[in-house]
């Protein structure tokens, strides 16, 4: 993924820190994309996605636990509560 390290850093200093309290997590991770010029769109296989300037569509889920990472090729989003950190997960098949 070519904007894996954006993404790392976006969400080591995101604009605003994740308060469950005032939003879920979905709408955090997507404001902090926006945030930084990302287009979000809507995507049935995720939470949402990013659609780059071609059409081509990365899909992201969101989680505050561990997630299933044999679901799809969706890249995941993990915010730690007890640290507060959010950590970016690559889909399997991107690993190798």
């Amino acid at each position: 993924m070519q904007y894996l390290p954006i993404l790392e850093e976006l969400f080591r200093k995101p604009p605003i820190p994740y308060e469950p309290a005032k939003h879920s997590l979905k709408a955090w991770a997507m404001y902090c994309l926006r945030d930084r010029g990302f287009k979000v769109v809507y995507a049935e296989k995720g939470d949402f996605a990013i659609e780059a300037k071609g059409g081509e569509k990365t899909y992201f889920r969101v989680t505050e636990g561990e997630p299933k990472l044999d679901e799809g090729s969706q890249v995941w989003i993990v915010y730690d509560s007890t640290t507060k950190q959010t950590r970016i997960l690559l889909p399997q098949n991107e690993k190798e």
